[in-house]
């Protein structure tokens, strides 16, 4: 990594600067690699590489469950205890060696390798992917946290695939559907909507990893198809409307959301809002596009009326139910009432 005048050199030695003046102590958390990006309007790639260069000189260290913080410890402490295998010694950057292995992903079992566990692994990838965004993840950058081999993980994980079906099980698990719902099938629906919603804004990088084609089997996941379809049962439907009605639902909710990943993303490469990256906008440009009454007659009038409220959460709200609106249609035409 160049260390002159470029962006990614810039942050590098600003950081070397404040762990040796002691403005980040031993043991405290370094800036993530998207405190990084929005410190400093990089790309994620660019945080990345500084934190793995901070790593290479052995300034910083993986701490599972923390993150990364300034490496050094008290000192009656040794070395990172994850980083130790029995036999083992420290190598110049303080990282520890097993036998003729220097960390990597070959020599003896290191201590962390025997305290992992598929929960740790989870967990892990879970906080890395909210902090970060799912390009982040990988088997690597997961080891890397937890100060493991990353071929240890496989020991408890196949790959990639089947991490992010587990972490799409946690992050459903972590919110339960009422038990029971509504009474009404239009209100049942429409709050199993609504927990999906808080679900995929507290995890941003999930709306984007699922498939309603190939869905994962993911059982905390796969309840909220059986809860909406046991609230629409009795009301003249067939199990396949039934099915279809409950996944178009919940495709309406993901397609939607898959926007809050995007919006972290434009946020993390511009350093402005929603709202601020309009206000930068050409405005003469922009007012005489949308008044040619001719070309854009609607939206002359939209710029003529009062402001609208166009977020995402108002556009979840006005999509959801609009379509219960036409789920109640099916039911009243199957009921007669049509």
């Amino acid at each position: 990594m160049a260390e002159d005048g470029t962006p990614s050199g810039r942050i590098l030695a600003e950081l070397r600067r404040r762990i040796a003046s002691g403005e980040l102590a031993p043991g405290e958390r370094v800036p993530s690699t998207r405190a990084i990006t929005r410190e400093w309007g990089v790309a994620m790639a660019t945080a990345t590489r500084v934190l793995s260069r901070l790593r290479e000189e052995g300034l910083v260290r993986a701490v599972p469950g923390v993150g990364t913080v300034v490496a050094g410890a008290p000192a009656t402490a040794g070395p990172p205890a994850a980083l130790v295998a029995p036999g083992g010694s420290t190598g110049p950057s303080g990282t520890a060696v097993a036998g003729r292995s220097r960390g990597g992903d070959r020599g003896g079992e290191r201590t962390g390798d025997r305290e992992l566990s598929r929960e740790r692994i989870v967990t892990t990838a879970v906080r890395v992917a909210d902090e970060e965004g799912i390009a982040a993840l990988s088997m690597r950058r997961i080891a890397t946290d937890l100060g493991v081999a990353t071929m240890s993980l496989y020991r408890h994980v196949p790959g990639k695939d089947e991490l992010l079906r587990l972490m799409t099980d946690r992050v459903f698990g972590e919110e339960p559907l009422p038990d029971p719902l509504p009474a009404g099938w239009r209100e049942a629906l429409e709050t199993v909507a609504r927990v999906q919603w808080r679900i995929y804004r507290r995890h941003p990088w999930l709306a984007g990893t699922m498939s309603f084609t190939r869905p994962v089997l993911a059982p905390d996941a796969a309840v909220h198809t059986e809860r909406t379809m046991a609230a629409l049962a009795g009301l003249g439907l067939g199990v396949e409307e039934m099915a279809q009605a409950s996944v178009t639902l919940a495709a309406f909710v993901c397609g939607l959301a898959v926007h809050f990943e995007r919006e972290a993303q434009a946020v993390q490469d511009s350093g402005m809002s929603a709202d601020e990256w309009m206000d930068r906008q050409d405005v003469e440009e922009r007012d005489q596009l949308m008044a040619d009454p001719e070309r854009f007659p609607m939206f002359d009038a939209l710029n003529r009326g009062p402001e609208i409220d166009m977020s995402l959460d108002a556009l979840f709200a006005f999509g959801v139910a609009r379509m219960l609106d036409g789920i109640g249609a099916v039911i009243a035409r199957r009921s007669g009432r049509g």
